[in-house]
């Protein structure tokens, strides 16, 4: 054994065959990525969606990017800097990647900026404007004074930049606004920056029924003489900073909580990755934001008007129910109310899948709540990789440990993002009496697990829940995701074995219901896949549907391709990053890759294998998880794999959820062979995905029909890719 926990060999990724270079085999990672936040910015040209949602998917495009700069390109430069020549999946070095990072970037900055004017002037026509001063009337520039010297100015400091005065530290995300003055007095040339406090709004509502907002720097720019009185304001310019943001965990930490305290304070002072400036910033402020900065090779992006997208999420929240989509009430899984709201009888009876959100996910806060009451409950074992700020899930956990319950909960300190969070959680359920694990310092636990321990007669019963997505309140109400209730002694041994390797390094022994990463799950998607491929060699029908958020594993794809050069047929559902290159003749003739973007965000993992019938079939193999098909999930995490064995239940995943996604055609976009995506044509009978789960029966029913008394339209798709 490790320092960190056991040395446990993971399947490894297989070589690349045949006589095709890495360039022809894959996709590149990040350029994948960003064809993914293409198809996103994509929805907000979309007319079948009101303008606020399509205002949203803008914004939405604009936060995706921030992070992959702030992460993933931060990664690329660290590496090009230290001079570390790690090649990618595609055979790229990071300085060669970097520079198609770059034009792919401001190529997709140019694309957002059309988007928003557009926006903008549809918008205006429907009654909420998002203004620049001069389209301002006299009544509203006399609010916007007056809001100014109010709310704004006693919060902002002008600095002066000059030897008395440091350059001030410009945070990651950070906006300002640099002013070229000169004092009225005797013409002296001085440079002054304004720094915009986080705690103020990035856009300001002026008053009235008609909506009117406007941009913070736009608002501090058109108050400038009431700043900076006795000077004339030669010129100025709105600029924002985006720095590295990621956390490297160091193998020699000896006190996790206290390593990460000390990380996310040095991650807000990172090294600059890119700075955004208005496109006609003046050029003797941006040397000296370059020259302070030390930019070096950073990405210096000059726009056209908006320089942070993310920000206009605040117009969305516009009060404007015409301009959104109609609003949307889950439903509770009606298994559940049969048995008056007991879970436990419920999950007694027969396994429940829930799909969320079309699906509450209240029932997985009731499942603990209950467990929280129940006298005969002994023991909860939870964990927790993102819940949120405001988490019922914390709560029905305290209120446990508080009920004298032994509870245990995995608090993943290493979420991206989510650390200051969950190290808040830790405290709080401490406190509690929670035994509270932070898990592997190599390795994330990314597992989505709930575990009750129950009191029954003679003996104890062990209730389960597995999720493909986080036990977080937010995300679960627009995230499509799967949750999974089991009384199977076999689940229960399995998660218990789960449990005990995260919180005491002890290894797993003969699982007979999960698969779990790093140990076995890799080898479980390998075996079903070459099981395929023997069906096919024999003959006999031969087909993989998968979907996934993202598929960048070298092992995983190579293990594709054999399967496909066998002839099996392969289906894959992409949402994200797609490394595999389907449809090559030779290769990958006969895989198909689909990505859907709509109105909610497709989160769950599953896999699907025909077991020598063609899918859907009450023969097949269905697995729902945690990982994605990334080297991270199957040998750097600790995920599950969690098989589907109940009949109502493997129906329900894989002749409703799945089928249906693979019918979509309103949402849908298909990957080319040359890594591009087009829109997939409607057809004469247009399905949409999203649509069908919000207007038909619940899966946690019996397995009904649709309300129209038909089952889920069969799937007819053809051989070789079906394009």
């Amino acid at each position: 054994m490790s320092d960190h926990g056991p040395v446990i060999a993971g399947g490894g990724a297989a070589a690349p065959e045949g006589d095709t270079q890495p360039l022809e085999r894959y996709f590149n990672r990040e350029l994948s990525w960003l064809e993914f936040n293409r198809r996103v910015l994509a929805e907000a040209q979309n007319p079948d969606y009101p303008l606020l949602e399509r205002l949203r998917f803008l914004s939405i495009s604009g936060s995706n990017l921030d992070e992959f700069i702030t992460v993933r390109v931060a990664g690329l430069a660290g590496q090009a800097q230290r001079q570390i020549e790690e090649i990618s999946i595609d055979g790229r070095t990071p300085s060669q990647q970097l520079a198609e990072i770059r034009e792919a970037v401001t190529g997709l900055v140019a694309v957002q900026q059309e988007s928003l004017e557009l926006l903008t002037e549809q918008l205006a026509e429907a009654g909420v404007r998002i203004t620049r001063d001069e389209q301002l009337g006299k009544a509203e520039i006399e609010w916007l004074r007056d809001y100014f010297a109010a709310h704004v100015m006693p919060v902002i400091t002008p600095q002066a930049i000059d030897p008395a005065h440091p350059f001030p530290f410009i945070a990651s995300q950070g906006m300002g606004v640099l002013f070229a003055l000169t004092r009225v007095t005797d013409n002296a040339p001085i440079t002054e920056m304004v720094l915009i406090p986080p705690a103020l709004p990035r856009f300001v509502r002026l008053p009235g029924a008609e909506a009117v907002w406007i941009g913070i720097g736009e608002l501090i720019r058109r108050h400038a003489a009431m700043l900076f009185p006795g000077f004339r304001i030669a010129g100025n310019g709105i600029f924002r900073v985006l720095r590295d943001s990621d956390i490297e965990l160091e193998e020699d930490a000896e006190d996790l909580v206290r390593y990460f305290r000390t990380a996310i304070q040095r991650r807000r002072r990172g090294k600059v990755i890119m700075l955004q400036l208005e496109g006609d910033f003046d050029p003797a402020s941006e040397q000296l934001l370059r020259d302070q900065l030390g930019l070096d090779s950073a990405l210096v992006l000059k726009m056209g008007g908006q320089i942070d997208f993310s920000g206009l999420a605040a117009i969305v929240d516009e009060p404007r129910p015409e301009l959104k989509f109609e609003p949307y009430s889950p439903r509770y899984p009606e298994r559940i109310l049969e048995h008056n709201g007991d879970c436990f009888a419920a999950i007694r009876e027969k396994d429940i899948v829930i799909h969320h959100p079309y699906e509450s996910f209240e029932v997985v806060v009731d499942f603990l709540r209950q467990a929280a009451k129940d006298p005969d409950v002994i023991a909860i074992k939870q964990t927790l990789y993102r819940a949120g700020k405001q988490s019922a899930v914390i709560a029905a956990l305290i209120s446990a440990a508080e009920a004298g319950k032994s509870v245990t909960a995995v608090v993943e300190l290493k979420a991206r993002f989510d650390e200051e969070q969950n190290l808040l959680w830790a405290s709080q359920l401490e406190r509690a009496g929670v035994q509270v694990i932070y898990g592997f310092v190599d390795w994330k636990t990314h597992a989505k697990v709930s575990m009750v321990v129950r009191r029954e007669g003679e003996g104890y019963r062990t209730y389960c829940h597995f999720g493909t997505g986080n036990y977080h309140p937010f995300t679960a109400r627009i995230y499509t995701d799967l949750s999974f209730f089991t009384a199977d002694p076999k689940a229960g041994r399995d998660a218990g074995q789960l449990f005990n390797f995260i919180t005491g390094y002890v290894e797993p022994r003969a699982c007979k219901f999960l698969a779990i990463s790093p140990i076995t799950l890799r080898r479980t998607l390998y075996e079903n896949i070459d099981r395929e491929t023997e069906h096919a060699k024999a003959g006999k029908p031969a087909t993989i549907w998968a979907k996934l958020n993202s598929l960048t594993d070298d092992g995983l794809i190579e293990r594709l391709y054999t399967a496909s050069q066998a002839g099996v047929e392969i289906h894959l559902v992409i949402r994200g990053i797609c490394c595999l290159r389907p449809g090559i003749a030779g290769l990958s003739e006969t895989i198909s890759v689909k990505s859907i973007i709509g109105r909610f965000l497709e989160h769950s993992r599953i896999w699907a294998f025909g077991n020598g019938a063609p899918l859907p079939n009450r023969r097949a193999r269905v697995y729902i998880s945690s990982a994605d098909g990334m080297s991270r999930n199957l040998d750097r995490r600790v995920e599950v794999l969690v098989p589907i064995r109940n009949s109502t239940v493997h129906d329900q995943v894989l002749d409703q959820v799945m089928l249906a996604n693979l019918l979509d055609t309103e949402q849908s976009w298909v990957l080319d062979p040359d890594g591009s995506y087009h829109r997939l044509e409607r057809g004469p009978k247009p399905f949409n995905l999203h649509r069908y789960f919000m207007t038909n029966p619940s899966l946690s029913g019996r397995g009904a029909a649709l309300a129209s008394g038909r089952k889920v339209p069969k799937l007819a798709l053809r051989r070789g890719g079906g394009r």
